[in-house]
């Protein structure tokens, strides 16, 4: 009777033993649980909406202009370009002394007198000669960059209207003494101001004045 009782009390003993330390164990992986960072099984690569570079992209300006972002419009050199000289053909009768080349990319481009420039006669029986760029053998017409480009009035229409409005006579006026239209004469009126801009800003400059 004695041995039963002790062995059912060893029994317990034991039962609480093992209760003990299944509670710590599990106590033990809940603490690592909650130190352990949550990470999901499979991780889902998400999309980027960056646009991706094609083949042939330039991300490096190829220069250091276009890095900086300067004009890198064509502009006259310092120093003129040579002077052409020919000595074979015929001889030059049309003076085109002071006409330059109006093509940017030219090297004779705003240069005066190099003689780069040559008559073409009248193509399509025209009032104005037709130039050639001997250079970069580019064709114009002498009135390129005046008023009268591109008209199909007279020289002598144009000049005077512009002359009855320096006179002080009004737009409507005039259009109605040259039987012209209003906005023709106000046209003319706004190229032949930003024409005389130029040449104010060309000609009246470093003017040391000392009484005005």
């Amino acid at each position: 009777m004695v041995s039963n009782l002790l062995f059912y009390k060893l029994l317990r003993v034991a039962l609480v033993i093992i209760c003990l330390l299944f509670h710590l164990c599990w106590l033990s992986g809940q603490a690592v649980k909650r130190h352990k960072p949550l990470t999901p099984a499979t991780s889902r690569r998400k999309r980027s909406n960056a646009p991706k570079p094609f083949a042939g992209l330039i991300h490096k300006p190829i220069c250091e202009a276009c890095e900086q972002g300067v004009d890198t419009r064509p502009q006259a050199p310092g120093s003129p370009p040579p002077r052409l000289l020919f000595t074979r053909g015929r001889r030059r009768t049309v003076d085109t002394q002071y006409h330059f080349c109006p093509d940017l990319a030219c090297s004779y481009y705003s240069w005066l007198g190099r003689s780069n420039i040559r008559a073409n006669g009248h193509p399509g029986g025209k009032q104005w000669h037709q130039l050639q760029c001997v250079s970069c053998h580019s064709y114009f017409y002498e009135i390129t960059g005046t008023i009268f480009h591109g008209k199909r009035a007279s020289v002598e229409l144009i000049v005077r209207v512009i002359a009855c409005l320096a006179e002080g006579l009004g737009i409507r006026g005039t259009a109605r003494v040259f039987e012209v239209d209003p906005n023709t004469v106000l046209q003319w009126l706004v190229e032949a101001a930003d024409r005389l801009r130029t040449f104010s800003a060309y000609f009246l400059h470093d003017l040391h004045l000392r009484q005005v």
